[in-house]
């Protein structure tokens, strides 16, 4: 099979790479996604080059150089400002922790480094000059039709790397392909294992996973794998919960957090973990009341400290847990957002959380009763604003709390609060009035 090299800058660099290297008397293919997604008619994001060429004679050929994984072959070269992993030809055995190989040899043979790949769609090689494509795998035929495979036998594929259950779902999910039968059943089989990778791969690969372009599907194909009950059974068990029809005529807990999914528009990380885990406390908070219904009293703030754990057990940074976590906690205030107070609003759009709070009220809208009152009601709000809503200066501080007299602690927060609301609502206007409202309501 020939195909033609796509035209962008990114290919032509990579081509030229390969040139120096068949210049230099070794043989050289681009690898893996890029050619995978040229023959899909795809512009490849990044391109791997694989090549006889030791790491040590890469360095010799190409001046900006740098060692990202030189005991397995690996170097990456930096042309034009853009950097190309480009690694040697090897075979890998002993796989003892579920990821790195104890044995690793160097090879002459394009043949045998492919059979070390993870799957057959990934496991394609491309002479750019010639835009011939040799394939060794059968990656061409799953290609055309529409399947994830296992190069080789899917449970020793997987035990070398319990990370590529999770690459499967991502690959399927994101060519729309299915998972090969055997596949499938090798990832249901070894599904518990994933526990044992560290957080951070886990987080980044799961991140990619709900932020790519159908993020509804991912989730049934994560469940339908047993993925999702051994990373996220918080999610896993929204399956089955009901909720109450007059405002949620969509479904269960989780189909209405699948639907939330479809319906981002412009996918990111913060927005994607809010809307997994905004409802995340309603199995635990389930019960039916007299009359019948189903409730879930106090879920958004038992759903505060789960996001919290969650993210913790997935190692997010402190801001993105921060950011999620209060999303999660406040979803549930936008309901009563048309009775408030014209100053309490104010504070609510002044909120450094609000955007991603507004979107996610916006997704939790669409996909249940489908009311958009409050949140067109809020986007009026921001146009009379000029699009920037900021609060007052706070007319005191902490420090000045002590300088009155006042002991640190929790009664501080309630003060400020309550001096920042007498001044969004123009009753105290001066650091003086606000010194006069403390000395004479607040004890000490």
């Amino acid at each position: 099979m020939k195909i033609n090299i796509n035209n962008s800058s990114i290919c032509k660099i990579a081509a030229e790479i390969v040139k120096k290297l068949h210049s230099a008397g070794h043989s050289a293919y681009f690898v893996g996604g890029a050619v995978r997604d040229m023959i899909l008619g795809k512009t490849p994001k990044d391109i791997d080059i694989v090549s006889s060429a030791t790491p040590a004679e890469n360095a010799e050929l190409f001046p900006d150089t740098m060692e990202v994984g030189a005991a397995f072959g690996v170097m990456l070269v930096r042309e034009q400002g853009i950097s190309f992993e480009v690694s040697t030809y090897r075979e890998e055995r002993n796989y003892m922790d579920g990821r790195r190989p104890e044995y690793v040899k160097y090879s002459k043979d394009p043949k045998v480094d492919v059979s070390r790949r993870d799957f057959t769609v990934n496991g394609l090689l491309c002479d750019p000059e010639s835009g011939e494509v040799f394939d060794y795998v059968d990656g061409i035929k799953d290609l055309q039709q529409g399947i994830i495979r296992t190069i080789g036998n899917a449970e020793i594929r997987f035990s070398e790397d319990y990370l590529r259950m999770l690459r499967a779902v991502r690959f399927a999910t994101r060519l729309g392909f299915e998972l090969e039968t055997k596949t499938l059943e090798a990832i249901k089989k070894l599904a518990p294992e994933t526990k044992k990778l560290s957080a951070e791969r886990i987080q980044q690969e799961l991140t990619m996973i709900f932020t790519g372009e159908t993020p509804h599907l991912a989730l049934d194909m994560l469940h339908e794998t047993a993925l999702l009950a051994a990373l996220l059974p918080e999610v896993e068990a929204m399956r089955g919960v009901t909720q109450p029809p007059q405002y949620h005529p969509e479904g269960d807990v989780y189909v209405h957090t699948r639907l939330m999914l479809k319906s981002m528009a412009l996918p990111n990380p913060l927005i994607a973990w809010s809307v997994l885990l905004h409802d995340v406390a309603k199995p635990l908070t389930y019960f039916v009341d007299e009359t019948g219904r189903e409730r879930f009293f106090g879920h958004e703030q038992k759903g505060f400290f789960m996001a919290k754990e969650i993210m913790s057990r997935f190692k997010f940074s402190n801001q993105a847990i921060d950011r999620v976590s209060r999303a999660v906690k406040n979803h549930m205030r936008f309901a009563s957002v048309l009775e408030m107070r014209k100053d309490k609003v104010r504070r609510l759009l002044a909120d450094d959380n609000f955007p991603l709070e507004l979107e996610l009220h916006r997704l939790d809208c669409m996909s249940s009763h489908a009311l958009m009152d409050v949140f067109t009601f809020l986007l009026d709000r921001i146009v009379q604003q000029s699009g920037e809503v900021k609060l007052p200066p706070p007319l005191i501080s902490g420090k000045d709390l002590i300088d009155l007299g006042f002991k640190p602690g929790p009664k501080f927060k309630k003060i400020l609060k309550k001096v920042g609301d007498l001044q969004l609502k123009n009753q105290l206007k001066t650091k003086e009035a606000a010194i006069a409202y403390v000395k004479q309501k607040c004890s000490k």
